[in-house]
């Protein structure tokens, strides 16, 4: 018999049909006249309920199931006495595919914390929260895909492998075939990078951003989906060493045009996940609610899918550095000296705790700060008139901050030779990106959106950890 997912069978199979199901026990319970195993095999976050009673000749086979062991399940559907859901199985015959030691399994039938959780990753995945996480993320993959196809954009796949610093920062992962045993060396005594694989020193990519700019410049609009990495020593909840970043990249967009997509976007995915994932959100939902429950109301995060809704609903607040720097300096947190970064002097970053005051206490709503100092932006931004500020833009969300960080690219060759030069960077490394402001130049934007924030920001999560199957932070490269 043909296998019938959960999902088919909750959802569409008629009572009275005949239909195989395979997937993993959650749990087992039952007495000496009837049976009860809850099953899932993935397709949906519900399990369904067998039924074996006690004149099934495979009754007996029972005492060796336990949560985790494989089976396949032959029977009738039939309505469920319980409330919970529509349909359960009434078993005919019952098969192991795969056992488990109950007294080994690490996943016992009980609440785990995450911390415990990070260290069997390899089987978190078959818990119900990650169960959930997992698959809004791949959702939130899908929905970003056909944003884009949908408006005219390309998909363009740019190097994981690369010679140069997108941000110019540093805190990146070199890539080499050296012995590093046996490093070979220059004259002058310094590492000879001819005899290395690419004949010159390479890393890992923070950013497809720069590649995607050469496309866009020809293609119109593009967009990266691909993995970056960064080596910072970090372990914050809200870092990773290896990450994704969404980076669309359009030609003649000004800045104005850059925000406008970004929000748009944002609110297409967030709204694509309250349609489609209704089910998993509701158990996330719960699940925070439950873990806060302790904690004092004003302590206590929104309501997850309230949240969502919040951003669907309100047109982001659009403000200047200057403006945000104003409202911080006077607010009561910066008089009473409660911000850990005090706000004085206009030019600093903004921290964690400056982008919370603004998006929950004053607008109570996401918020997109245009117009940031050009000595804390990045080399490629366009500059402002007033040659102190660029035409940069972050979009902050409740809870998590900065989601995306974007500009208007500086299409003027001189300016951005300048800048390059002022900021003491190899020019040799970049000669291919400035020279596309040679020829043919335009105004063009883009902005850069951290994959894993979106999915913590979607599903509640606390730790980013906890949104990518294998995370990957300092000292930490397991499975």
């Amino acid at each position: 018999m043909k296998r019938t997912e959960v999902k088919e069978i909750l959802l569409n199979t008629p009572v009275g049909s005949e239909v195989n199901v395979k997937g993993w026990v959650r749990t087992r319970r039952g007495s000496k006249n009837v049976g009860f195993i809850t099953l899932n095999d993935g397709s949906t976050i519900n399990n369904l309920q067998i039924v074996v009673e006690a004149d099934n000749p495979d009754f007996d086979k029972l005492e060796n199931i336990y949560s985790g062991t494989a089976i396949s399940v032959d029977g009738e559907v039939v309505e469920s006495i319980g409330s919970k859901q529509r349909v359960e199985l009434k078993a005919k015959r019952v098969d192991i595919l795969g056992n488990v030691d109950p007294d080994k399994y690490p996943l016992q039938p009980k609440k785990h914390s995450l911390e415990f959780l990070r260290e069997i990753a390899h089987l978190r995945f078959r818990t119900n929260t990650f169960n959930a996480v997992f698959r809004i993320r791949h959702g939130l993959a899908y929905a970003i895909h056909k944003f884009f196809n949908d408006r005219g954009f390309y998909y363009i796949h740019t190097p994981i492998i690369t010679g140069s610093d997108a941000e110019g920062a540093g805190a990146m992962f070199q890539v080499t075939t050296l012995d590093l045993n046996n490093v070979p060396k220059t004259d002058d005594g310094k590492v000879d990078y001819s005899k290395d694989f690419f004949a010159k020193k390479t890393n890992l990519t923070v950013s497809g951003q720069l590649e995607a700019e050469l496309a866009a410049l020809a293609l119109g609009k593009v967009y990266t989906f691909g993995p970056t990495f960064r080596a910072e020593n970090s372990n914050t909840t809200r870092h990773l060493a290896e990450f994704w970043m969404i980076e669309p990249e359009m030609a003649f967009y000004d800045i104005n045009d850059d925000m406008d997509l970004a929000e748009e976007m944002l609110k297409y995915l967030v709204k694509y996940v309250l349609n489609n994932f209704p089910d998993e959100l509701e158990f996330l939902r719960k699940r925070l609610a439950d873990e806060e429950k302790n904690k004092k109301k004003e302590e206590r995060s929104q309501d997850l899918i309230e949240k969502l809704n919040s951003v669907i609903d309100v047109e982001f607040a659009r403000i200047t550095y200057s403006e945000a720097f104003d409202i911080l300096r006077n607010s009561k947190p910066n008089k009473k000296g409660k911000f850990e970064f005090p706000v004085k002097e206009w030019g600093i970053d903004l921290q964690s705790e400056h982008e919370k005051y603004l998006v929950e206490k004053h607008f109570k709503r996401s918020v997109i700060i245009t117009d940031y100092p050009k000595a804390i932006k990045a080399f490629y931004m366009k500059q402002n008139d007033d040659d102190k500020t660029v035409k940069a833009m972050d979009v902050l969300f409740p809870g998590i901050g900065e989601i995306i960080g974007g500009s208007q690219r500086e299409e003027d060759y001189d300016k951005l030779y300048a800048r390059v030069k002022d900021l003491g960077m190899d020019e040799s490394e970049l000669w291919w990106y400035l020279e596309t402001r040679k020829y043919g130049s335009v105004p063009h934007s883009g902005f850069g959106l951290g994959f894993e924030r979106l999915v913590q920001f979607v599903t509640g999560m606390g730790n980013i950890r906890d949104v990518i199957p294998f995370p990957r932070t300092p000292k930490n490269a397991e499975f």
